[in-house]
């Protein structure tokens, strides 16, 4: 019953470790859209996170007993922190199960706050399993990151302070959502208190487990999620907060990487505080959600709920946030291979930036350009760029929307190969470990040639990968296999007009039909 969430809520111990957090404006943000947009501020957290909330609460309410055998908890980051500090305030042991490819800054932080560590797998499933195997080893308390009433009810503290702060109209509250315990709490305790706000959840939509379980009703496991919002990417929604979803949720909308990037500029510029990703994802969907309705004067709440980013991880998000707010267009751009036309196109840009510029010679008629411009961010300027380019003859194809092109060619436009290879192409997320690409080669073995390579970390647990190799048609399914069995997600992409018009081997379209 709702009523026993709301008094879990009203009863949370929170604040004998977390912070009230402030609801700040949000005043460019605001301007920009024509309303009243409001940041929850739970990057302001002792652990940078609103983990800490949910942790702590269901710790707290341990018996003596299971305090003194200690608790175990599997996470990649933000859950691990709120543990270790909470365990750390309560003077209980700690077990945290992490996997091998957390990064470093993050390991060590649960140290320093007294927990043990034990690194285990690629993957937070593998550090899942590993940490139950051990709680009923060692007898310890297995503390979940987001299915367990206690989590959830810290969680909805959140909300409490929410309607604490803003006492006048909200229209709607944006939430990011991973495993669940965060709507679910804010949700639950909205609904009951001032059930005209609109409780909409926010995804990325290569991790949206909610959205699949709410359109299937039922709760459904992802095959893959996606890693660049490491903080949400959660396979499977929880029992207990899909339950809750479904009755107190409203709506979940799905955003992809260059919005989520140009959200964390959005924050950056109101609050000089960078978000990681996960943490933006309600400004992203905000946005969204504003652009479809077309809603103004309207007052909107996202919870910005996490601040936890690797240092590293910041030139990945500048170079994402153009394109993501329309402010860079990307073009494949052929033009004669003859005095003045290099002349001829800059001219057609007139005065516009130019952010990157790309050229190889391909034959004696023709040459290839990748270029980056300069853009208003309306639709209509990025038509008419391409527009006056062909009508001047040029042949010119849209890469702004290209992940292959975004992720790799960009960076590795060095021309065609000089014959055909019967190469094909595979983009692939490589695990941030040691040893991680001798493991590959050595399973590759000397079967198969590597025609191409290019690797790209953009500071997640997983980097991206781009590979060209020789085989014939009938071999692709082994090399399939051996992808699969190192548990690598791949995607061919020999097809790609990234890759054929600028790295693809002469008449390379035809060679794997």
């Amino acid at each position: 019953m709702p009523q026993d969430y709301i008094k879990k809520i009203l009863r949370a111990k929170v604040y004998d470790v977390a912070e009230e957090t402030p609801l700040d404006y949000a005043p460019t943000l605001s301007k920009r859209s024509s309303n009243h947009i409001f940041l929850k501020r739970e990057d302001l957290q002792p652990v940078f996170s609103f983990k800490i909330r949910g942790a702590y609460n269901k710790i707290a309410f341990l018996s003596d007993a299971e305090k003194q055998q200690g608790v175990i908890a599997a996470s990649a980051g933000n859950h691990a922190q709120g543990v270790a500090l909470s365990t750390q305030k309560l003077g209980i042991k700690a077990l945290i199960v992490m996997p091998k490819t957390t990064p470093e800054i993050k390991v060590n932080s649960v140290k320093a706050l007294g927990a043990k560590v034990v690194l285990i797998g690629d993957a937070f499933d593998d550090a899942y399993q590993h940490a139950k195997t051990l709680a009923k080893e060692q007898k310890m308390t297995f503390v979940h990151p987001y299915d367990d009433a206690d989590v959830i009810a810290g969680q909805g503290t959140v909300a409490m302070e929410i309607f604490r702060q803003k006492t006048e109209h909200i229209d709607a509250i944006f939430v990011p959502v991973g495993g669940g315990g965060l709507i679910a709490g804010i949700a639950v305790y909205a609904k009951f208190v001032r059930p005209d706000i609109k409780i909409i959840g926010v995804e990325p939509n290569d991790s949206d487990c909610l959205n699949r379980a709410l359109k299937a009703n039922k709760r459904v496991s992802l095959n893959q999620v996606g890693l660049f919002a490491d903080g949400v990417a959660v396979k499977k929604i929880g029992k207990e907060t899909f339950r809750l979803a479904r009755l107190f949720v409203d709506e979940v909308i799905t955003v992809n990487t260059d919005e989520i990037c140009t959200a964390i500029k959005d924050i950056f510029e109101d609050t000089r505080s960078v978000a990681e990703p996960a943490g933006a994802l309600s400004v992203a969907g905000l946005k969204k959600y504003v652009e479809r309705e077309q809603l103004i004067d309207k007052t909107l709440i996202a919870i910005e709920s996490g601040a936890n980013i690797n240092f590293d991880r910041l030139r990945y998000v500048a170079e994402r946030s153009q394109v993501g707010e329309q402010k860079e267009i990307l073009l494949a751009v052929t033009i004669p291979e003859k005095a003045g036309s290099f002349l001829t196109f800059c001219k057609l840009l007139g005065r516009r930036n130019i952010t990157e510029f790309n050229y190889r010679y391909f034959n004696e008629c023709q040459a290839q350009i990748f270029a980056g411009i300069s853009s208003s961010g309306l639709e209509g300027d990025k038509v008419g760029i391409i527009s006056r380019l062909e009508e001047h003859g040029f042949l010119v194809t849209d890469m702004t929307q290209n992940e292959l092109a975004k992720e790799h060619v960009r960076y590795m436009v060095g021309g065609h190969a000089p014959c055909e290879l019967h190469e094909i192409i595979y983009s692939l997320e490589f695990p941030e470990r040691p040893a991680a690409l001798l493991k590959f080669l050595t399973s590759l073995g000397s079967q198969w040639n590597i025609s191409l390579f290019h690797y790209r970390n953009h500071g997640a647990a997983f980097g991206k990968v781009l590979i060209g190799v020789q085989l014939k048609p009938s071999e692709k399914k082994a090399l399939q296999l051996c992808f699969e069995a190192l548990g690598f997600l791949y995607v061919e992409e020999t097809k790609n007009p990234a890759y054929q018009l600028f790295s693809g081997g002469k008449s390379e379209e035809n060679n794997h039909e």
